[in-house]
């Protein structure tokens, strides 16, 4: 019989996958905001999207360890929010980069989970934007979701940013290792996600559903825009229903639903 059909039967019981015992509708997340823009016009890179993770073994942003899992409620809908990154800017005068945009889940009943839209970049005189990780040139991240970015890269959810981008975070949440919310700079390649420039190219764009930032731009092109955001949830128990057309996908035991717009699950 399929975990699927057993679902009826879980209220108040426990559910035994091989040797683990799972509670009715417990869940892990992984919820991570849109980057940030890079700055324009002596740009410096965009901040990552704000990382927030409750996986076993795994880290949220900023050096925070993972969060608790969640209960989720019988015939409740919860309501995913993912962000959108910060928009690229045109180079016509100095300007900070834009933000990006919150990801979130909430429910009746449910503490919200949240996170803050990578900062912009800096650009000339301009301070870079706080965020979930600060854009470059000064902005400062948010606790136990992203690093500051301090010199010329966006911070990322694992690292300050200096001359590069700051270090995004891996996380198996859907049964494969993946690099995600990392920031962008001035340089040649990049990683988790963010975009990049190096000498005579285009400033690119942070990837999306990554988190990453965007890079400033270069003397070529406009700035790059931030990634967007993604929310993934797993758990022992497939979902009553979804709305936005999240991903399903299966690994070992779990059930895991990777939303890269938003949408609603109901358990």
């Amino acid at each position: 019989m399929s975990i699927r059909s057993l679902k009826s039967g879980l209220i108040g019981t426990s559910l035994l996958v091989g040797n683990t015992a799972y509670s009715p509708y417990t869940v892990e997340y992984l919820v991570i905001a849109g980057g940030g823009a890079g700055g324009v016009n002596q740009g410096k890179g965009g901040g990552a999207g704000g990382y927030r993770s409750s996986v076993a073994g795994e880290s949220s942003g900023g050096g925070a360890s993972a969060e608790s899992t969640r209960t989720l409620t019988v015939g409740v809908t919860y309501t995913i929010t993912v962000g959108a990154g910060g928009a690229g800017g045109f180079n016509d005068q100095p300007r900070l980069g834009a933000s990006g945009s919150s990801s979130s889940i909430t429910g009746s009943g449910f503490t919200t989970i949240t996170t803050t839209g990578g900062g912009g970049g800096g650009a000339y005189s301009f301070t870079g934007s706080n965020g979930g990780s600060g854009g470059g040139g000064g902005g400062l991240g948010t606790l136990n979701e992203g690093f500051a970015g301090p010199g010329q890269g966006g911070g990322g959810a694992g690292g300050n940013g200096g001359s590069e981008g700051g270090v995004g975070l891996n996380s198996s949440i859907t049964g494969t290792s993946v690099g995600r919310a990392g920031g962008s700079s001035f340089q040649t390649s990049s990683s988790f996600g963010a975009g990049y420039t190096g000498a005579g190219q285009a400033a690119m764009s942070g990837q999306a559903n990554k988190g990453g930032g965007g890079a400033p731009w270069d003397g070529v092109a406009n700035s790059g825009s931030g990634g967007s955001g993604v929310v993934i949830i797993r758990g022992a128990v497939a979902a009553a229903s979804t709305t936005g057309s999240p991903t399903y996908t299966t690994s070992g035991s779990y059930h895991i639903y990777q939303f890269t717009g938003s949408g609603s699950i109901t358990y």
